[in-house]
């Protein structure tokens, strides 16, 4: 068994000039070690829950697997201070990924899983393929349903969420976690085995917009991005490179549209910001 998402604590508690006893809930973080048929690559610290989602959205968005078919079989292994993730890849993905790290054999300190120079981090991104509309409401009221659905986060104001929401159904999937890069990811591997897709939805994520969650969104087809904060400016630059419709300071009251508005109802190209 996989480690509680959350526990409750004992604290302390100073609110206007009053103190008290209590508790609250806070949410778990665990490393969670990826190997692939026993070769380490990553250590992500994450929440413990749906953990083979997050096995398969990783290898994905990071392109260690190319399709859900690549992916074999995932084992889950608790560990005494963590737990691995060891995914058993098909031969010419394996072969892809043992090249990798052949070429990653040098030492190298970085901060990204798997780079290993400035040009790697800025890969070129695929362009992204949808041009279905989406009314302004639907970008109001996907944000607006945000809240309700985010039971982690109400238990303990301390995670992120990565979700799908599609025009006429609602809410399709969301994933929580403690990384905003993980919830992703974990989003991602949800979907990979359905129907349900993010190419002519709407990505919403609780996290400014980084430029590394437009990279993994890329990776997954997503169109469309509404985050609740703003996006950094590479993050722009990558979102308009890839024909991505980028969206942020989204609230309940209206949005922001920073790269290709043509996809949103009533909002030409030349309105672009």
């Amino acid at each position: 068994m996989t480690a509680a998402a959350s526990h409750r604590v004992h604290r302390r508690q100073f609110r206007a000039g009053i103190e008290s006893l209590g508790a609250r809930g806070v949410p778990e973080e665990t490393p969670i070690a990826f190997t692939y048929r026993g070769c380490s690559y990553a250590v992500m610290m994450a929440t413990p829950t749906d953990l083979e989602d997050f096995a398969i959205g990783f290898s994905l968005t990071e392109g260690v697997a190319a399709s859900r078919e690549e992916i074999e079989e995932i084992a889950v292994r608790p560990q005494d201070d963590g737990i691995v993730l060891d995914i058993g890849l098909a031969d010419a993905a394996m072969d892809r990924f043992w090249n990798r790290r052949r070429l990653l054999a040098g030492p190298s300190g970085c901060g990204l899983c798997g780079i290993e120079s400035i040009a790697q981090a800025l890969r070129p991104v695929a362009h992204v393929r949808g041009d279905r509309l989406l009314a302004q409401s639907d970008i109001v009221e996907a944000v607006a349903a945000l809240p309700r659905h985010q039971s982690l986060n109400r238990e303990t104001r301390a995670v992120h969420a990565a979700a799908l929401w599609q025009s006429g159904r609602g809410m399709v999937a969301l994933r929580e976690d403690v990384g905003r890069h993980n919830a992703l990811d974990k989003l991602v591997g949800a979907l990979a085995g359905s129907s349900a897709g993010l190419q002519d939805n709407i990505l919403l994520l609780t996290s400014r917009i980084s430029v590394e969650l437009v990279q993994k969104a890329c990776a997954a087809g997503a169109t469309t991005i509404a985050g609740v904060s703003a996006p950094t400016a590479l993050a722009i630059r990558i979102a308009d490179a890839a024909g991505m419709t980028l969206i942020g300071v989204a609230r309940d009251d209206g949005f922001e549209v920073f790269t290709h508005p043509a996809r949103i109802a009533s909002l030409p190209e030349s309105d672009a910001a």
